[in-house]
């Protein structure tokens, strides 16, 4: 099965011209690369980036919802991190993941690995809401979906305006959670997030 609104496509990850922009990098800053202490800095900077920015693959394994479950089913606080496109600097938090199945359920573990497949670019908040929730409407086809982004942003916290302990919240809300106030008051009571109505 292909992966519905994949990762965007970009050429292959080069090892070593991420090391030698690390080190020009280093350079540039003042630093002297033959320090002890930095001489094996760019290679581990470079096989950071490639740490981050590499896909695990994985099946998205459906299963039809042959007990026609038809209530919300929730993950919470999905751990995730990604890097801001902007700054390149982490930012880091929790995902909340809910949908009402239709014909088709996901294995838990799927809505995890989804999370990490779309943290795993140069992202923005916003875009990696939206994502996860495409996701899941293409791959579920459900009758419902929510997804919040809960996370401190380090271009915002330890630089700029130096806000530490700021969160930003960012949240997709999809069929009956979009359009039934009750069943969106639920999703967003369960994920401990306000309704915003």
């Amino acid at each position: 099965m292909s992966t519905p609104n994949p990762i965007r496509a970009r050429g292959p990850i080069d090892l070593p011209k991420i090391q030698q922009a690390a080190a020009d990098l280093l350079a540039g800053l003042g630093y002297d690369l033959n320090d002890e202490s930095l001489r094996d800095t760019p290679s581990r900077v470079a096989r950071m980036y490639e740490e981050l920015l590499t896909v695990k693959p994985f099946e998205s394994t459906t299963f039809p919802n042959d007990g026609e479950y038809d209530e919300l089913v929730v993950v919470r606080d999905i751990p995730f991190h990604a890097l801001c496109e902007h700054h390149l600097l982490p930012f880091t938090g929790v995902a909340h993941v809910g949908y009402i199945p239709g014909p088709r359920i996901v294995g838990l573990s799927k809505l995890a690995r989804v999370v990490d497949m779309y943290s795993r670019d140069l992202q923005v908040q916003e875009r990696m809401t939206a994502q996860v929730a495409n996701w899941l409407e293409e791959t579920l086809q459900p009758r419902g979906v929510g997804i919040v982004l809960e996370a401190e942003h380090l271009c915002m916290t330890v630089r700029g305006v130096r806000a530490p302990g700021s969160r930003t919240t960012t949240s997709s809300v999809r069929g009956l959670l979009r359009h039934d106030p009750r069943t969106r008051a639920e999703f967003f009571a369960l994920v401990g997030a306000s309704t915003g109505a």
